[in-house]
């Protein structure tokens, strides 16, 4: 039998995600379940495969199969398309396999041509509605299939309704409605040089290729590395029985959750507009009644709703997201999927649902992305501050938060300015799905138009960004890059703040203030910590940030970057001393000013923990970073050590390396140098005592770590100075302790060689960092220059420096893990690189067996759900 592409909704169910998409396994399962789903089929994600394998063309057989199952669906309903007498319409709609809100492309109405249109009206007896329904589908063919923007459609509307003396599109007639179509299809030919298609089979295999082509959207393509989205995986394309929410005063469309998306509260939530299409609510143009209004206007519609949305959320086992329409009082239901929600709202539905018996904690734990716990984890407004404000107007709070910045009104302007290090609010008309990047980048999101489902409401939930909709007081100006409320005009630049907990817009920069962690979060994160295997550290260099991350949950440190204590502007005049120093004499001279500054460190990082395990890395970076770039520093500096300014000059000269970060750092300074590392040492095991006698109780064992090891021999010169040092002040002082010296796996030599540096190295720690520059050969200071085009071109789908290349770089990792635990089995270890925070890659530690994984301290919490979540899985599979 030949391989089968196209499915009817009966056909399928909700287990078949990877074939159907989420959208249509979610209306297969909704039709086994009984429930009023306008009838359709589903092409399959392989179909949107093979159509990119076959160079962006659908295969004959294809076209022929999606042409039968159109023929059952005729024969399903009763009616056919282009029919005179009973003419069929459908929706085309993308449905990927991970929901991908807004993302890619949905066609209505198709099916409608010259002669369709005319039927229509005559069966229906509302010409308005039918010419509505052409214009519609005229606007959104053009947009989406061939690349026609919607705005310039918009601005045909616009001329009508000015022309009229209206504001509201339900304003026009039926003969303003005949005129747009008309316009619409003059507008069509003059800028694509061919008429509007009448052939509805066209009509749709042009539409069914386009939502491929969305796919591959840049839109789609950012939404799918910012949520570690396959670009294998493909799309679906529902085509689905049009039911019309425009036909008139008893039609309508609506969104809704079963739960509130924003807060959690159990109670329905949701918003409609009546005698409108779906894109009317989603798209923001009108600003919708909310749900419950529509029990006094549709009584029966509305029970038979609620009566749906108990059957599957407990049928689903979470918070549900539908869209439905009421066609001539008939309630239908177009879609179900598990809802975007914020973060706060995600524990507490977890928690509830936990409370109330419809799920297990293991499925709660698997209900929150654990980068979603970003949002609780920073700042919200200073009440007082927040009292003092000027509140210039009120929406709606569409997702939770602080967001302060500068206005900008456009997604490209608020992506330049981040990029210069600028915090931005982007303030705009509505929001549409090519406005991601700039959503993301900004701090928050005003929106004049659109409700609490708008496309800036879900996509600002599900990014975890501060939004306020709907704010209908302010009148904007894009072009000139304005808007005005209350009298005065606020200008690209200018700060503004938000709150998104209650739509309150304030005309000013307004104080923040750290979170608050309670209730839902500590009930949640202790059940992921029961939960999961892999320990998780901090990288801390100061005391403030050691304390942060033990308030987060962390476990200890598995860095601290000593060189970043140098820079300090009381600490950097003794440490370039020490670097132009000619003699051992003058270096230890330098280093004797250093050792109390970084022993006090110590000290404060060991109370700070304590008693928790810290690992300390030894000085690392090339040393031309410490050395002075101005004319005046390198005046001071040779006047300090009695130097001439061109000595001095030619000395910072030969200290520059081709390559430094392959060059002369890391272990080999302290092979140079063996005093910088009996001075760490010293400050190291000196601090530990102190601290250790003021509180007996810590039990503190340093971990000190030698960097860029590539050779045992290197790690075992370096290793005596450290035991030597360390040996003597501990003997002397008279107290027992203990201490461990370890490496950092970085360079892919080390990992090759795993079994011979843990003869001497007692614990392992994965510097995923450097070891991702060494084995792909590229900078990562220079790699955004060209990474670019490696996505662009689907080479890569991922940054390998924010996300584990598990292929690659995984295998050292793996390798030298096991070739570790073969020499030493009680080898410690762990990774402190930039992915210690990154869930896929804490799932593939936890595979792999590592005893930890280390990341900033505002990542710990993500970390901890993501080790407990890695825990389920693995004992899943």
């Amino acid at each position: 039998m030949s391989e089968k592409y196209v499915y009817l909704f009966s056909e399928g169910n909700g287990k078949m995600r990877e074939l159907l998409g989420g959208k249509g396994a979610n209306l297969a399962e909704m039709t086994n379940l009984g429930m009023p789903v306008p009838q359709g089929f589903t092409v399959t994600t392989e179909v949107c495969t093979r159509y990119y394998e076959d160079g962006e063309k659908i295969a004959p057989e294809i076209t022929e199969e999606i042409n039968r199952n159109l023929k059952t669906l005729e024969e399903m309903t009763g009616k056919k398309m282009g029919d005179k007498e009973n003419p069929l319409l459908v929706s085309v709609r993308s449905g990927a396999r991970a929901s991908m809100p807004g993302m890619m492309d949905t066609i209505l109405n198709l099916g409608i041509n010259d002669e369709v249109v005319e039927t229509i009206a005559a069966k229906t007896e509302n010409p308005r509605f039918a010419y509505d329904s052409y214009r519609r589908f005229i606007q959104m063919f053009s947009d989406v299939v061939m690349g026609l923007p919607k705005s310039k459609f918009e601005v045909i509307i616009d001329e009508l309704k000015d022309r009229k003396g209206v504001k509201l599109d339900t304003e026009l007639d039926a003969d303003d409605m005949k005129e747009m179509t008309a316009r619409f299809k003059e507008f069509y030919k003059e800028n694509l040089n061919e008429d509007f298609p009448q052939d509805p089979k066209e009509q749709m295999i042009r539409a069914v290729e386009a939502v491929f082509r969305s796919w591959n959207n840049p839109r789609a393509i950012y939404y799918r590395k910012m949520n570690d989205i396959p670009g294998s995986w493909g799309t679906a394309v529902n085509v689905q029985m049009m039911v019309f929410g425009n036909m008139g005063n008893t039609c309508g469309t609506g969104v809704a959750f079963t739960r509130n998306p924003a807060t959690g509260e159990n109670k329905l939530f949701g918003e409609f507009l009546m005698n409108a299409q779906g894109e009317d609510v989603v798209a923001g143009i009108r600003t919708p009644q909310t749900i419950d209004e529509l029990k006094e206007v549709m009584p029966d519609a509305y029970n038979s709703f609620v009566e749906i949305c108990g059957k599957l959320e407990k049928h689903y086992r979470d918070m549900q997201d539908m869209e439905f329409t009421i066609e001539n009082g008939k309630l239908f239901m177009l879609q179900t999927r598990n809802g975007k929600r914020t973060a706060a709202a995600a524990l507490k539905i977890a928690c509830d649902m936990v409370a109330e018996g419809l799920i297990t904690k293991d499925e709660a734990l698997m209900m929150v992305e654990p980068k979603a716990l970003d949002a609780l984890l920073h700042p919200q407004f200073d009440p007082a501050e927040l009292k003092q404000a000027h509140l210039i107007a009120s929406g709606l709070p569409a997702s939770p938060g602080a967001a302060c910045g500068q206005v900008v009104f456009s997604a490209e302007d608020a992506i330049t300015e981040a990029n210069k290090g600028k915090k931005v609010v982007l303030v705009r008309l509505e929001t549409s799905p090519e406005d991601i990047e700039g959503m993301n980048v900004a701090q928050g999101i005003l929106t004049v138009r659109g409700g609490m489902t708008s496309h800036a409401a879900v996509v600002a939930r599900g990014m975890g960004r501060c939004c306020v909709s709907g704010c209908g007081e302010i009148d904007i100006h894009e072009e000139e890059k304005t808007f005005t409320v209350g009298g005065h005009t606020y200008k690209e630049g200018d700060w503004i703040s938000l709150d998104g907990s209650t739509g309150n817009v304030y005309g000013e920069a307004v104080k923040t203030v750290p979170a608050q962690i309670s209730g839902d979060f500590e009930t949640f994160m202790k059940w992921a910590d029961e939960r999961r295997v892999l320990q998780v550290r901090t990288n801390a260099d100061t005391p403030k940030d050691a304390k942060q991350a033990v308030a987060f949950g962390a476990q200890g440190i598995g860095l601290v970057r000593t060189e970043h204590m140098f820079f300090d502007s009381n600490r950097i005049k003794a440490m370039r001393e020490m670097i132009v120093s000619s003699t051992e004499e003058q270096r230890r001279a330098a280093l004797a000013k250093l050792l109390p500054m970084q022993r006090s460190d110590f000290e404060g990082i060991y109370e700070a923990m304590e008693g928790r395990p810290v690992t300390i890395r030894y000085l690392d970076p090339p040393l031309h970073e410490f050395l002075p770039t101005s004319s005046y520093d390198i005046a001071t500096l040779a006047q300090d050590m009695n130097l001439n300014i061109d000595d001095l000059k030619s000395i910072i000269t030969s200290l520059h390396e081709f390559n430094p970060m392959m060059g002369h750092r890391g272990c080999r300074l302290a092979i140079s140098y063996p005093e910088i590392a009996e001075m760490q040492t010293r400050a190291v095991i000196e601090a530990a005592i102190n601290v250790n006698r003021k509180h007996p109780d810590y039990h503190i064992t340093p971990e000190i770590m030698i960097p860029l090891v590539g050779d045992v021999n290197e790690l075992k010169y370096v290793k005596n100075i450290v035991t030597k040092v360390a040996d003597d002040i501990i003997s002397a002082s008279g107290i027992e302790m203990k201490y461990m010296v370890g490496t950092m796996i970085e360079i892919p030599r080390a990992a090759l060689l795993a079994d011979e540096i843990a003869e001497e190295a007692e614990f392992f720690s994965f510097g995923t960092n450097d070891l991702t520059q060494m084995t792909f050969g590229f900078s990562r200071d220079d790699a955004g220059g060209f990474l670019s085009h490696y996505y662009d071109k689907k080479i890569y789908e991922q940054d390998p420096f924010a996300r584990l290349d598990q292929h690659g770089v995984g295998k050292l990792v793996a390798m030298a893990a096991e070739l570790g635990r073969k020499t030493r089995p009680n080898i410690k270890l762990g990774i402190c690189g930039e992915h210690g925070g990154d869930p896929s890659s804490i799932e593939f530690c936890h595979r792999v067996g590592l005893n930890y994984v280390s990341c900033s301290p505002y990542r710990v919490p993500i970390a901890r759900l993501a080790a407990a979540q890695a825990a389920i899985k693995n004992d899943k599979n």
